[in-house]
């Protein structure tokens, strides 16, 4: 992992934990041009705010994405998030085209790249992006850990 990756990850993080402060799940994610290394959006885990389920931070830089590019498809682009994507958040990756995901913790639960339905493995998927799974998932998984045990306890 290069050193812009670490910080485009550490930038996802930074996200995720501004997200468990507002009492969303702490998921975070950026996206890079990978050809300029401009991170061209931002953003943690928004569902109860927006009372939106479709609120992940996933979805919403790649939809900020594409609003400032002017695209629907954005294959010049990275994604780092902080948790392995689920499977409707794998899906608008394969439809967005995005050309890597760079992700933190894997989600044995709810995931959708390497557990669950994998998404990209599916015959009707159209684009599987590189992946990279585990790119800072210590940080990740405590960040999620110390979240739902503090839900059980609160």
């Amino acid at each position: 992992m290069s050193l812009s990756d670490n910080t485009h990850m550490q930038m996802a993080l930074a996200e995720a934990r501004k997200a468990f402060q507002r009492d969303e799940v702490p998921v975070g994610a950026a996206l890079v041009d990978w050809r300029t290394d401009e991170v061209i959006a931002f953003a943690g885990n928004r569902p109860k705010e927006l009372s939106d389920p479709t609120a992940h931070a996933e979805m919403l830089v790649i939809q900020e994405a594409c609003r400032k590019k002017g695209l629907a498809r954005l294959p010049d682009c990275d994604l780092y998030v902080t948790l392995e994507p689920c499977p409707m958040c794998a899906a608008a990756i394969s439809f967005a085209r995005i050309r890597r995901l760079y992700f933190g913790a894997h989600d044995e639960k709810g995931g959708g790249v390497e557990n669950g339905p994998r998404i990209f493995s599916s015959s009707s998927c159209h684009h599987q992006p590189e992946i990279y799974g585990g790119i800072g998932a210590a940080e990740s998984g405590e960040l999620l850990k110390r979240f739902f045990l503090e839900k059980r306890m609160g």
